[in-house]
């Protein structure tokens, strides 16, 4: 009685996709006009604000596609409000379910020393969680190429002086977004859920 409610039903799936290409994708799936046309975008509006803020840690949310593939509208009660919060909560559900990580930006890095201090960058770069990749001797210098996360080259430079004598250099450029290990990600996770009942 009264005024018209709020109903939608979304039926589709998420799937991991390359961020090369884009951050996030959405496909329309949907053939039997389960869902009207005009509620389609008011879907893809609910997936991206669904993105805007994870469940995890509160940052963007990237390389997820949805697929919408089935749904139901009702002629009185339906609108564009009712998709859009309907895909949005349909994704957080599916998401909650896909065994998501947490990205960290890591580095390409490259450290030239004196042969002398190569084992001590070595170490240092290990003690860093880095992976090197390759190394490189000419004459009395060795350049070493290794991959680290950026929240770990945080005071390097001082580092890098200090076991070198002042003769060391690097150069760090970024090289992609990589998972963090699972003690981190458990970590984060923490803090976040901390930080939410702190603002309750």
């Amino acid at each position: 009685t009264g005024g018209a409610g709020q109903f939608a039903r979304v039926v589709g799936h998420i799937e991991p996709i390359d961020t090369a290409e884009a951050p996030h994708s959405f496909a329309n799936e949907v053939v039997s006009g389960s869902i009207p046309p005009q509620y389609i975008l008011a879907c893809n509006k609910g997936f991206i604000d669904g993105l805007k803020e994870g469940p995890m840690i509160g940052h963007p949310v990237v390389g997820v596609g949805l697929v919408l593939t089935d749904g139901q509208a009702h002629s009185v009660d339906s609108s564009e409000l009712a998709f859009r919060t309907a895909t949005f909560f349909a994704f957080r559900e599916a998401f909650k379910g896909s065994k998501p990580r947490i990205l960290e930006p890591v580095m390409s890095v490259d450290v030239s020393v004196p042969t002398e201090f190569q084992g001590n960058v070595l170490a240092s770069i290990n003690k860093r969680k880095g992976l090197i990749i390759d190394t490189e001797t000419q004459e009395d210098y060795c350049t070493i190429s290794a991959e680290v996360p950026l929240n770990n080259m945080f005071g390097y430079s001082t580092e890098l002086r200090s076991c070198t004598q002042g003769k060391g250099e690097f150069s760090m450029e970024y090289k992609r977004h990589a998972p963090v290990t699972a003690d981190v990600q458990e970590e984060l996770i923490k803090e976040h859920q901390k930080k939410l009942a702190e603002k309750k």
